[in-house]
């Protein structure tokens, strides 16, 4: 399934990915340990437990498929749209001849916690989040004509993609080849143009690859690419201050106090400012963090839930180890628990339920209220921080 991914059929997906694949097996440490190739073409290296944690999500995103099939054979492909949604006790849930909004919409949520299958993802993805509508808007050739007419076109923009290309996830089977380096180039060339204020920045182009990978064609990854940036996320994420970014950290450590206390105050006694691993899940959205279909399941949410499902799975990576993370007296300590945790997270049915039972209630108005709050104060930092980089610019010269 790798680049767009009309260029295999993914019908059984994992199985085929399993029983395909030969495992280079060796002995570390009295453990068995295990390369293999995931869904997407990522190496995955884990021990016996990991493989039996992916052979049971294996089989849960089976049963789930079958759900959504269920769903696409009474429903019609396009369910999910529809205002209206019955659905019948055979497939798990309470039948109903007809569900309010309100209550589809309920259901709809539930579903998509649980994960969408893999072979639907693209086209749910493109539907819910927006990018069809936006797509629509334009003429149809949009896309095209962006990329004819820069063409050619040198910018400091253009050259940093050049420099991230190699770069990004290295040793890919489609990422890293010629056809993968150019379809993602032209994706993030693109879309640097189409938004100067946000042109390129580091960690876009971890996103772009793996929209690359799950989406249809490249045109749809672009479109993806656009909604994320311009409707789901935070305004200012990704510009060349990235003063988003740093409002998100903010609002991160206020909800890391009010949500994980013990934590917090542990953290803040042995001065680690947790921006050293949360800024680069948010700006990557966990694409270089957690294993690729436990980041997709998060994707799955966000592109449904928005940019709150991000504080969401940040605090319950804390909150999972949070007896570890107590009895640590070094930041470089913290660091390893957290880089180890994040890599092993095999089982997004465990992180999400942690993300979204254990963590509690949240809401989009109450965390835009918290951005708010901080958004003054970083300007304010910011504007000092520039002033002192252009006083010592002046004074050299």
């Amino acid at each position: 399934m790798f680049g767009p991914q009309s260029k295999m059929d993914i019908a059984f997906e994992w199985q085929a990915q399993f029983h395909i694949l030969r495992p280079s097996i060796h002995a570390r440490r009295a453990n068995i340990i295990v390369k293999f190739q995931d869904l997407y073409g990522f190496t995955v290296e884990g021990n016996v437990d990991d493989v039996n944690v992916l052979n049971e999500v294996r089989e849960k995103v089976r049963q789930q498929g079958r759900v959504w099939w269920a769903l696409e054979a009474s429903k019609g492909a396009n369910w999910y749209l529809q205002p209206q949604i019955s659905i019948s006790q055979g497939i798990g849930l309470k039948s109903s001849l007809k569900l309010s909004g309100f209550v589809n919409a309920i259901t709809l949520k539930k579903l998509i916690r649980k994960g969408i299958p893999p072979v639907l993802r693209p086209k749910v993805w493109f539907s819910l989040s927006g990018a069809a509508k936006k797509k629509s808007t334009v003429p149809e050739s949009y896309y095209n004509d962006l990329l004819k007419a820069v063409q050619g076109m040198d910018t400091p923009a253009t050259r940093q993609i050049d420099h991230d290309l190699p770069r990004t996830f290295p040793g890919h089977p489609w990422l890293d080849t010629p056809e993968g380096h150019a379809a993602l180039r032209r994706v993030l060339v693109g879309y640097s143009f189409r938004d100067s204020d946000v042109g390129y920045c580091q960690g876009l182009n971890y996103v772009a690859a793996l929209l690359l990978l799950v989406m249809k064609t490249e045109e749809d990854a672009f479109w993806m690419l656009a909604v994320l940036l311009e409707n789901v996320l935070v305004n200012d994420c990704y510009t060349t201050n990235l003063s988003g970014c740093h409002v998100e950290q903010r609002v991160f450590k206020d909800l890391l106090a009010k949500k994980c206390p013990r934590i917090a105050a542990h953290l803040e006694a042995l001065e680690f400012d947790v921006s050293l691993v949360a800024t680069e899940w948010f700006l990557c959205l966990f694409s270089k963090s957690l294993p690729s279909e436990t980041t997709l399941r998060v994707w799955d949410v966000l592109f449904y839930e928005g940019a709150k499902v991000l504080f969401h799975v940040a605090l319950a990576i804390f909150k999972m180890k949070e007896h570890e993370l107590l009895l640590t007296h070094q930041v470089g300590d913290i660091i390893n628990i957290l880089q180890r945790t994040t890599h092993h997270l095999f089982d997004p049915d465990e992180l999400l339920t942690v993300a979204f039972d254990k963590i509690g209630f949240m809401t989009t108005n109450t965390i835009s209220k918290q951005r708010k709050k901080q958004e003054t104060e970083v300007m304010k930092e910011l504007d000092l921080r520039m002033r002192r980089l252009n006083s010592i610019s002046t004074d050299e010269k």
